[in-house]
């Protein structure tokens, strides 16, 4: 049963109803965390804000995909493991490296440390140790890409909380669980 009453299309006002018209050009359709979030134009507004600007970081398509689906495992949300499995596949990702990338696990060492840290994050909350910081600084990340990890991790937490708290309708294909 839905938590909240979305706001579907052809019910939207302005601002929203050209929000949702963007979303759509864009993806093809607008999927149900949006039109939940669209009870609110400065929620969706700010959200689509903050992953805009995640994706102009220097990181790479790919490296933010294994970065949402890392995150979005720990966190057990399976909506945003459906969703950012189907465009993982964007990125050249094969059904094995969605997998790999939800437990935290690559053969690329740099993107190992990427996971790793990751996993650490979710796990401890964001109150990571000098330690587990290292992880990053001795893969030879700049602080550039480590704030940029930063936000990245940050948008998914959002949106792996905001799905745990208002319960959409998955409509992407769903994942199997680990």
């Amino acid at each position: 049963m839905a938590r909240i009453q979305s706001v579907p299309k052809e019910k939207a006002q302005e601002p929203v109803k050209h929000i949702y018209e963007a979303i759509e050009k864009k993806a093809g359709k607008v999927p149900n965390i949006f039109l939940n979030m669209g009870n609110s134009a400065p929620v969706l507004q700010g959200f689509l804000s903050l992953s805009e600007a995640a994706e102009r970081t220097s990181l790479s398509p790919k490296l933010r995909e294994q970065i949402a689906l890392a995150t979005s495992e720990s966190n057990s949300c399976g909506y945003c493991l459906a969703a950012h499995t189907m465009m993982a596949k964007g990125t050249g990702m094969t059904p094995e490296n969605t997998i790999e990338a939800r437990k935290g696990v690559s053969s690329d060492p740099k993107t190992q440390a990427v996971l790793s840290f990751v996993k650490k994050v979710v796990e401890k909350r964001g109150a990571i140790s000098d330690q587990d910081f290292s992880i990053l600084k001795n893969a030879k990340l700049t602080d550039k890409e480590i704030v940029e990890i930063i936000l990245v991790i940050n948008v998914n937490m959002f949106t792996n909380y905001f799905n745990h708290i208002t319960d959409p309708a998955i409509d992407f294909p769903a994942c199997q669980r680990l």
